[in-house]
């Protein structure tokens, strides 16, 4: 993959500022940084090219909640009509203690995978991603199960109880939190990073051949912007035991280079979840072989409820 265009998003601070960061120092030509605010993206984007000594941050305004506002940003890079090499879907959100909806009726933690979908076919369906393009989008520990304090919904026995098997109807449950979904914060979160995984591999089934997608869990970095609204068990008691375990917790940009490792890799494991060891939160990253990663329904599921709630698909998305 040549080292031409990226875009990230989220890169307003964390792990997303530190990957542009890191990128800057690769060598890549340009990189477009987003942001929720176009004025605080701008700022975002001085800051980098001040730290980094490189004129090559380009701002853009993205929602990634507001469906309008990511057409928007669509927009502008059609008209840019410069095909992007590295997409880092990074933006992501911490459950708050209170459930919390967006407009369109997504619980909060959610809500980035739609407007990562929305992106990213719009993205294909206006041929913006080069040949060879390389997707990452930002996984978690908790999805693969094991760890402590979080908990993902046995998705087949909640399709069987409340949707008559319907797997797709669950998965879309769980996005909105709706009916029979009681909100527990860190197993909404452990929840969105299922998703995330599920609608990867999915996505990949999707790509033309040369292009290559993978969800990638940054692990523990708990010096980021994304706990801001953890609740009180993983703000107050998890994280401070992760701080204090040696070798269980590690820089932003530590974190950061996972996502940009796994830009490197090859086809051949496109749509893979990689994450730590099980029972780690650093180190080598690997990937991941439990079998409720690998349901093929699952993961249909995943991708049929994300075309649902965000109105996105393939065809949709190039008229």
């Amino acid at each position: 993959m040549k080292h031409s265009i990226a875009l990230v998003t989220g890169t307003t601070s964390g792990l997303g500022y530190a990957a542009a960061r890191i990128l800057a120092g690769e060598g890549w030509r340009e990189i477009i940084v987003t942001g929720r605010s176009l004025g605080r993206t701008q700022e975002t984007a001085a800051r980098l090219a001040a730290e980094t000594k490189k004129q090559v941050f380009t701002p853009l305004e993205l929602e990634l909640d507001k469906p309008s506002s990511v057409q928007s940003a669509l927009a502008e890079l059609v008209k840019r009509n410069r095909p992007i090499d590295f997409l880092l879907l990074n933006a992501g959100l911490v459950p708050f203690k209170q459930r919390v909806l967006t407009e369109a009726g997504v619980e909060s933690s959610q809500a980035p995978l739609i407007g990562h979908h929305q992106l990213t076919v719009g993205l294909l369906s206006a041929n913006l991603l080069s040949p060879d393009a390389r997707i990452v989008i930002a996984g978690a520990e908790p999805a693969r199960g094991g760890v402590p304090f979080f908990k993902y919904t046995d998705l087949p026995g909640f399709a069987a109880k409340y949707h008559k098997g319907d797997r797709t109807a669950a998965v879309e449950a769980l996005v909105r939190n709706g009916p029979n979904v009681k909100y527990v914060p860190n197993n909404a979160y452990a929840d969105a990073k299922l998703i995330i995984a599920w609608w990867t591999a999915a996505l990949a089934r999707r790509l033309p051949s040369g292009m290559a997608v993978y969800a990638v869990s940054p692990g523990a970095a708990t010096d980021t912007k994304v706990v801001r609204s953890a609740g009180w068990a993983l703000k107050y008691l998890f994280i401070p035991i992760v701080n204090l375990i040696p070798g269980m917790n590690q820089t932003p940009e530590t974190a950061a280079r996972r996502y940009l490792q796994a830009s490197e890799f090859g086809t051949d494991v496109s749509g893979q979840f990689f994450a730590s060891a099980q029972g780690k939160f650093t180190g080598p990253i690997e990937a991941q072989r439990h079998p409720h990663l690998h349901d093929r329904a699952s993961q249909e599921a995943a991708w049929q409820a994300v075309v649902k709630i965000s109105g996105v698909d393939f065809s949709s998305a190039a008229t």
